[in-house]
């Protein structure tokens, strides 16, 4: 059974700091890009950031460009987020997925979703 676990969302201010972690497990991830998007009320979902699982290439979107960093940690099979210089703007339910990164989109295509964790930064 595929599942992925997010961990590490919380209130904080803004200007601060939060590290959101992934656990993958069920399956190898070798060849899986691994992503982090979100939601905030009334929004669709966007795509944050994404990892190439064996290449370690890295995307971001715009918004987030310079302030979060996304690594992987292979031997753990986990994903992290880090977040820096959050915004309230920022605050959304934060959702980890494996898939396939499409260039010509600049997402990941998931294939699995986790059940995400909220983020709020308040001002």
């Amino acid at each position: 059974q595929v599942q992925l676990v997010e961990s590490g969302g919380g209130l904080v201010q803004a200007g601060g700091s939060l590290r959101l972690s992934c656990a993958a497990s069920g399956r190898t991830f070798r060849n899986d890009a691994m992503g982090w998007f979100r939601q905030a009320p009334g929004k669709e979902r966007e795509f944050v950031a994404a990892i190439t699982w064996s290449g370690g290439r890295t995307y971001y979107a715009d918004s987030v460009k310079d302030r979060f960093t996304i690594s992987r940690d292979n031997a753990k099979n986990t994903v992290y987020l880090q977040m820096n210089s959050l915004k309230p703007e920022d605050t959304a339910v934060y959702y980890c997925a494996a898939g396939r990164w499409v260039q010509a989109a600049g997402t990941v295509f998931p294939n699995y979703w986790g059940q995400g964790t909220q983020v709020t930064v308040s001002s």
